[in-house]
């Protein structure tokens, strides 16, 4: 299992697909207080043609909340990106049967597996605690971050849905044999928890609610909105990492 980790970690790093990722959630860090930052500047630049159509541009005032607003806009974008580039993981090997030789010479399916579902969780930690640390640190050099309620409760929810986003794309690429389909069955999952969460008696304990942040942030929730929540997502991810396991088991290779 430690070669075949050694082999997974070589692979996104001489693919540049760690280095495109890490590039992206780099930029979104930055980018978030960025743009609260010019906000005003933006708006007094384009004042005066707003005008001349009869609207009429108010003084905007900025701080951290705008910036972690930006933040919970644009890390939806890192973690679809994310999963694009991470889609392929399976099916590619699939494709080229590079996986026969290692089970052939007797390695686990199971620590194949888990082997590379360590990795893309490791890399989704990584990657969004960087950005989110970029943006932090940002916002206390500009503004000040206490504005902002239960901020690592709430950055922790995201990362829990992105586990949660993770955990089905490994059941989705051990059960079927493109990337095309591997996307199809994640995001239909995630478009049907956005129907559902249209009910608001459903809406609670939908792992859908986690991306809510910025509620907690604003104080419009608490904690306990979420528990549910936490614990379907935490539940739903151990299911869909016993069935990967369980039908890559029994899978063609």
């Amino acid at each position: 299992m430690m070669a075949f980790l050694k082999k997974e970690w070589m692979e996104l790093c001489r693919t540049g697909r760690l280095l495109i990722l890490l590039l992206v959630f780099i930029l979104f860090g930055i980018m978030n207080p960025a743009l609260a930052k010019l906000t005003p500047w933006l708006m007094e630049t384009f004042s005066e043609s707003l005008a001349d159509t009869g609207l009429v541009t108010a003084a905007v005032t900025v701080d951290a909340m705008t910036s972690w607003t930006q933040f919970y806009k644009n890390i939806p974008v890192g973690l679809i990106i994310f999963i694009l580039i991470c889609s392929s993981n399976f099916t590619t090997e699939y494709q080229k049967g590079t996986l026969v030789p290692s089970v052939t010479k007797g390695l686990s399916r199971r620590k194949i597996v888990f082997a590379k579902a360590l990795m893309i969780f490791a890399a989704w930690t990584m990657l969004y605690w960087i950005c989110f640390g970029v943006t932090y640190g940002y916002n206390v050099f500009f503004w000040d971050n206490s504005i902002a309620n239960q901020l690592f409760l709430a950055a922790a929810l995201t990362w829990i849905f992105g586990v949660w986003v993770i955990a089905l794309l490994l059941f989705f690429s051990a059960v079927a044999q493109s990337s095309i389909q591997v996307l199809s069955g994640v995001g239909g999952v995630i478009l049907g928890g956005y129907i559902l969460s249209m009910f608001p008696k459903l809406s609670t304990f939908l792992p859908i609610k986690l991306m809510d942040g910025m509620s907690l942030l604003q104080g419009a929730n608490s904690p306990g909105d979420y528990y549910a929540s936490i614990a379907v997502a935490g539940f739903m991810a151990i299911l869909c990492m016993i069935l990967a396991v369980a039908f890559f088991e029994r899978k063609r290779l």
